[in-house]
């Protein structure tokens, strides 16, 4: 626990450092914190806040610059909300591609660091299947969704089937479950066993979560902007290792995929400092989210990745207010 005074000048050398990028001394962070304290008195201060973890000293230097913990505690329990004039961000309705591809490019213009969106997943519905024998316990699934995308999976199956067996599971599926999502055949599929044997039972259900796997992968897409910012931060310039890193998590694009979706899962908007996600594993960089609503349904994620150093209170404002002008451009879309 920290006394009012040891998490004043907290505070007063986080906001110190955002601001200025430079390791903050005892004399700057009197003047700051608006204590009237000696030097050794703040030295003393910071000693604590170091052993704490929650501020470092730099080789090179003898002020204090925050940890990953520090930022932690400052913004769960000292940010504070502060209005800034964002001019007026706009998201006209247009196509729905559109409209994610604007979005990433407002947050990184408004930002200054990198935008990220995730596009809203389209419905996993099938309007046709097929399932032809490779060889034992080895299926091709062959999946068609109502616009005519085919995904095409091998799945192993818990039996082997011949191919007469193969035929009257998809017509099954066909006959009763076209028009219908993969996870409502699903739920089905798990109400219905009774009155179908056993083996094709077992081979729908292998069928049906091998095919949830191919359109949620299909259907998903991560739109980045802003990439090059992060080369006029000077968190980054002094180590190309950093950001040579970063471009490969950018080329990726799968953690964060997962990490975003992991966003969607709560309200409002989240930050992950310093490799606190572990699908973002870097100190250097912190990820500010919120998931965007159409119909009252979280359909994606958006947010703004950058360095830890970062105002967080204009990137919550930012993001918030983003993720809300996409609810409402997609909305009018439907």
């Amino acid at each position: 626990m920290l006394d009012d005074r040891a998490k004043l000048l907290l505070k007063a050398l986080i906001e110190r450092y955002i601001a200025d990028g430079q390791p903050v001394g005892s004399r700057t962070l009197s003047r700051a914190s608006g204590l009237e304290l000696s030097p050794a008195t703040i030295r003393n201060v910071m000693s604590d806040l170091e052993e704490l973890g929650l501020v470092a000293s730099p080789h090179t230097s003898a002020g204090r610059i925050p940890t990953a913990r520090g930022y932690r505690l400052f913004v769960d329990t000292m940010l504070t909300a502060r209005r800034e004039e964002l001019g007026a961000p706009s998201l006209p309705p247009d196509q729905p591609q559109k409209v994610i591809a604007q979005a990433a490019q407002l947050l990184s213009n408004l930002s200054q660091f990198v935008g990220v969106v995730v596009a809203p997943r389209r419905s996993s519905v099938f309007h046709h299947i097929e399932f032809l024998r490779l060889s034992e316990r080895r299926v091709l699934v062959i999946l068609v969704s109502p616009d005519g995308d085919v995904q095409n999976r091998v799945v192993h199956t818990p039996g082997d089937y011949t191919q007469s067996q193969l035929i009257e599971a998809s017509n099954y599926l066909n006959g009763n479950y076209a028009g219908l999502t993969i996870e409502q055949v699903r739920e089905r599929l798990k109400n219905e066993v009774e009155q179908l044997r056993g083996e094709i039972v077992l081979l729908m259900q292998t069928a049906v979560d091998a095919s949830s796997d191919a359109m949620t992968q299909a259907h998903e897409e991560v739109v980045i902007s802003g990439e090059r910012n992060l080369l006029a931060v000077s968190d980054f310039s002094s180590d190309m290792t950093h950001l040579r890193r970063a471009f490969e998590l950018f080329e990726q694009k799968t953690q964060l995929m997962r990490l975003l979706d992991i966003s969607s899962q709560a309200e409002g908007v989240r930050i992950f400092i310093g490799g606190e996600s572990q699908m973002v594993p870097f100190e250097e960089l912190s990820v500010v989210s919120a998931p965007y609503e159409v119909g009252g349904q979280v359909v994606g994620t958006l947010g703004v990745i950058g360095p830890t150093r970062m105002p967080y209170h204009r990137m919550i404002q930012i993001v918030d207010i983003t993720a809300k002008l996409v609810g409402n451009a997609l909305s009018h879309n439907k």
